[in-house]
Parts: C-alpha cells; sequence; structure tokens
C-alpha cells in the first residue's frame, strides 16, 4: 500500500473531452486552480476564452493529432468517449466497430502518445458498469471483479480500456489510474435529467419501475471533479493511486425516482403510483432493442443497462477513495438540487418550448451515465 501523504504538483494539463459535460467542468477547475490547461476534443470548444487555456481539435484515433495533445503536457484527463449503452450482442459490426476505435483504440493511442512524450500522470474515466453486470451490488468496492456479461457496448469498451490503461501503470513512467462514476449530474447536464424530460414530454412512461427500496448512487459534478484532481495528485512514486481504480460517488445511495421526483416535480408534473416489476421490464427492452439491431424496429424506450439500475440495488462504497486519496464529497444531494433546480427547470422548459407541445402528466425513470 503506497503512501497517502505523498501528492504533486499537476503542471500542464490535458482534458480530452474537454467540450463535454465532464470535460468542462473539469477544464474550468484547473483553470480556477491557476493551471495551464489544453482542451482537446473533435468539436469546437464551448468554453470561453483564457490566457491559460489552449484549445486542440482533433481525433482521438488519429495517431498524429493525438501526439499534438500530448506534447508538453504532465497530466492527462481521459475524459472523451462514446456513450452507447445500446448495443451488445444484438448491435451491428458497424456499430460495435465505431465504439471500440473511440473508447478502447483512441484510449491506447493516447497513453502510448503520452509514454511517448514524457507525461508523467494518467487519469482514465471508467464507469461503476464495469463490475456490474446485471447483479445486485449494495455497498460494493473495488475488489469485485470484471463483469464478463456485456448487455451494452458502453460497459464492454470501458472494462477493456480500464485494463488496458492499469496495466500500463508504471511503463516508461507514466503512472495511471481509474476513475469510476456513477450517474453524472449537475449544472450543465445534458443527458441525465434531459431523458427524463425527454421521457415526460412524449408521455412514453406511465410508471414507476421496480421497487420503491432499490437504490443507486450518483455522482455530482463538483464531487467528481473534485475526485478527479485528488487522484491525479496522488499519482506519485509511492502513492497510493498509481495502479488503481476507484469509486467516485455521492456517497449517498438512493431511489431514482425518489432521487428525479423533486426536479420532476419542480417543472410542474405529478409522479405516477403504479408500480411494476423491474424485471418484466428489462426482458421487453432486451427483446426490443434485438428487434432494433437486426431488423430495424424503432429504438427502445429505455436501454436494457438503464433498467438495470433501476430494479437491481447498484452501489458503490467511496471507503477506497476516502482512504487513499482524501477524498469526501463537497456537496450533499439536498445542498447540490438546490443549486441545480433552477437550471433543471430552465432546461425542461426549454425543451418544452421546443417540442412545441402540451405536457403528458408522467414521471420517467432516469438512464444514469456513468
Amino acid at each position: 500500500m503506497g503512501d497517502a501523504s505523498l501528492t504533486t504538483e499537476l503542471g500542464r494539463v490535458l482534458v480530452t473531452g474537454g467540450s463535454g459535460f465532464v470535460g468542462a467542468n473539469l477544464v474550468t477547475e484547473l483553470l480556477d486552480r491557476g493551471l495551464e490547461v489544453r482542451s482537446f476534443d473533435r468539436v469546437a470548444s464551448p468554453l470561453p476564452s483564457h490566457p491559460r487555456l489552449e484549445v486542440l481539435e482533433g481525433d482521438i484515433t488519429d495517431t498524429a493529432d493525438v501526439a499534438r495533445a500530448v506534447e508538453g503536457i504532465d497530466t492527462v484527463f481521459h475524459t472523451a468517449a462514446i456513450i452507447d449503452l445500446t448495443g451488445g450482442g444484438a448491435v451491428s459490426e458497424e456499430f460495435r466497430q465505431r465504439s471500440f476505435a473511440v473508447n478502447v483504440t483512441g484510449t491506447q493511442n493516447l497513453v502510448r502518445a503520452a509514454q511517448q512524450a514524457g507525461t508523467k500522470r494518467f487519469v482514465y474515466t471508467a464507469s461503476n458498469s464495469v463490475v456490474m453486470g446485471g447483479q445486485r451490488i449494495s455497498g460494493g468496492d473495488e475488489t469485485l471483479p470484471y463483469t464478463a456479461r456485456f448487455n451494452d457496448l458502453y460497459t464492454e469498451t470501458k472494462v477493456t480500456a480500464e485494463k488496458f490503461v492499469l496495466a500500463a501503470n508504471g511503463e516508461h513512467g507514466v503512472l495511471t489510474c481509474s476513475i469510476r462514476p456513477s450517474g453524472i449530474w449537475g449544472r450543465g447536464d445534458q443527458t441525465m435529467f434531459r431523458r427524463v424530460f425527454e421521457s415526460v414530454l412524449a408521455g412514453h412512461v406511465k410508471v414507476l419501475v421496480g421497487s420503491k427500496n432499490v437504490k443507486l448512487d450518483n455522482s455530482y459534478i463538483t464531487n467528481l471533479v473534485h475526485g478527479f484532481i485528488l487522484a491525479a495528485e496522488h499519482l506519485v512514486p509511492g502513492g497510493t493511486a498509481p495502479g488503481q481504480a476507484y469509486f467516485i460517488n455521492d456517497g449517498e445511495p438512493i431511489n431514482m425516482f425518489e432521487f428525479s421526483r423533486p426536479v420532476v416535480e419542480a417543472c410542474g408534473q405529478p409522479y405516477p403510483r403504479l408500480r411494476v416489476p423491474g424485471r418484466l421490464v428489462w426482458f421487453a427492452m432486451t427483446l426490443w432493442q434485438f428487434l432494433h439491431f437486426r431488423f430495424g424496429a424503432p429504438k427502445p424506450l429505455l436501454e436494457p443497462l438503464a433498467v438495470e439500475r433501476l430494479y437491481l440495488d447498484n452501489y458503490f462504497s467511496i471507503a477506497k477513495a476516502q482512504r487513499d486519496l482524501g477524498y469526501r464529497p463537497l456537496f450533499t444531494t439536498e445542498e447540490a438540487l438546490q443549486q441545480c433546480l433552477p437550471y433543471y427547470v430552465e432546461l425542461f422548459e426549454r425543451m418544452k418550448a421546443a417540442a412545441g407541445e402540451p405536457l403528458v402528466h408522467a414521471a420517467a425513470p432516469v438512464a444514469p451515465e456513468g
């Protein structure tokens, strides 16, 4: 076991996926701390100009672009990824190749380029789903084995890439670790509650899925960014983080419907009362997904992975991150919701206006990212 008191400065930092929700928040925090930051993404950055921010557009699957991105960099935060929660055995080969090219080959490109460029630290963004595999997990920790059951491409690619990153720890002087978030949420979120609102506006879901006692955990964006930076600071010879994976979440397991209730109700939408068995919904969505990929049926309303997170306990301990990194969530769920509620209400109103249709009174399950 390493020494948790050993830490280091981050030096010049690269954030891949700097235009995304996680990446943009990470870039902003690093700049606020006085660091020089390079954002690398395939699309133009929405970030305002800053004297210590360099924005580089490029493709993570292109080795020349990646080499330019890591040149002169001391610490890499790799957040770029394609989030394909559909897939698994039913997916087309073209769809599969696209996900692997970005999430796996792109990660390998980045690690190898960092090794050649003399980079010292590499923090990878994985997911709690790398150990889930459709089983009930209550307070699971990092000793859990990787799942070998892949019902979605995102999990499969994250398992493959995380294994590569951790196996590369110490090679050519680059120390690596991996962060496993849960459902990521907060101001700027365009995934978790957007999906909730899409279902609300469409009236697709009029029931609650699974037992009210089922819980999972989430990662408030400010807490997650805090965990990322702590992990990087502990990537030092003799330290605790090299070669390790960490669950970073809010430390407050909660039923997903109860978590989303205040947000949906703040948008003027009542919750349904009827509950249906989660396993039944999972089976229906799995069959629907198969028909979608094999026979061109419409895309299922929910991905099977999202359904699993609604009817199976899936929450993870942050004890290892507390011990090794000194991680403590900066905000409780209640405090974070108070900060984010105006943003989510505004997002809902924008989506409602864009839809141009009267609302259907229905609540929707959340399909978490992470």
